[in-house]
């Protein structure tokens, strides 16, 4: 799908093409005007360190420090991308601390991605917010603003939970291919589920497993993008056979999710550890492909 691409490594099988290496080094090597649909989950800014590499977007200094580094590759993937068609971004809000922001409250992450895009010219096309429970987030990160007894003892400091989005961004021009569906493979009622502004039935448990990408030092945060939240952005804006990218493929979730819905794939990661797990999982659906063929052969 891709000619020769200068990166660490990269892995190939019969609808995918996995590459190890800086997404804004390997997307340079795609041809302009070759990919119809991307979907991902950036790093969060600075928050996390995801790797060692100088090349990671987790290990800038700053946030403008890494709009600057997210910007790159957002203009890069507007040149691989056809007319008309989408690019997806998945991301929530950040928290804001004291010790490193000089104050506790929220940093307008979502806000940031959609400047970022727009500046580079893509035309901001909308975004659904995705519930989360608000237990869980105060269960894992036992921020102030979600205790209870912060309630009762001054509740000027007291929040809602946070939620995540899923934005969307069209870059200029018309589509030449459709997405076009009909009652059979999208009824109606799913329409109007997945046309609210507010994903209420996202399982957030629904991912693929990390464990096996973890290694000795590992960062603190791992999270897959929900395998429903992909199937959903898939099916509602591209075609089977498209070419679907991830420049930031983490363990191939996006991947996994464009297979199995008859896609093909473009993945590029950084981080080695991910990078060899998400090519186990690709080629793990090749085989089972393979498996079941070989079957209903017999």
């Amino acid at each position: 799908m891709a000619g020769k691409v200068k990166c660490l490594d990269e892995a190939h099988g019969k609808n995918w093409s996995a590459y190890h290496g800086d997404c804004c080094d390997v997307l340079r090597y795609l041809p302009a005007n070759s990919i119809d649909f991307s979907v991902y989950s950036p790093p969060f800014g600075s928050l996390f360190v995801y790797s060692e590499s100088a090349a990671d977007m987790g290990n800038s200094a700053d946030d403008d420090e890494f709009a600057r580094h997210y910007a790159f590759m957002v203009a890069e993937k507007l040149r691989v991308t056809k007319a008309g068609r989408l690019t997806v971004v998945h991301c929530s809000d950040l928290p804001q601390t004291k010790w490193k922001d000089g104050a506790v409250g929220i940093k307008d992450f979502s806000g940031q991605i959609i400047n970022i895009h727009t500046r580079a010219g893509w035309i901001y096309h909308g975004r659904r917010t995705i519930w989360r429970d608000p237990v869980v987030e105060m269960t894992r990160t036992k921020h102030v603003g979600l205790l209870y007894k912060q309630l009762r003892k001054d509740s000027s400091k007291s929040r809602g939970g946070m939620p995540d989005y899923l934005m969307t961004f069209i870059k200029p021009g018309e589509n030449s291919e459709p997405i076009a569906h009909t009652p059979e493979d999208f009824p109606l009622d799913q329409w109007q589920e997945w046309a609210s502004p507010v994903w209420m039935t996202v399982n957030q448990t629904n991912v693929l497993n990390v464990k096996a990408a973890r290694d000795a030092h590992d960062e603190r945060h791992l999270c897959p993008l929900q395998l429903d939240v992909i199937d959903r952005a898939l099916i509602m804006w591209s075609n089977p056979d498209d070419v679907v990218l991830s420049p930031f493929m983490g363990i191939g979730s996006e991947g996994h999710c464009a297979l199995k819905l008859g896609r093909r794939f473009i993945g590029v990661e950084l981080k080695d550890s991910y990078f060899r797990q998400a090519v186990r999982y690709l080629d793990a659906l090749d085989r089972q492909e393979k498996f079941v063929m070989g079957s209903a052969a017999q």
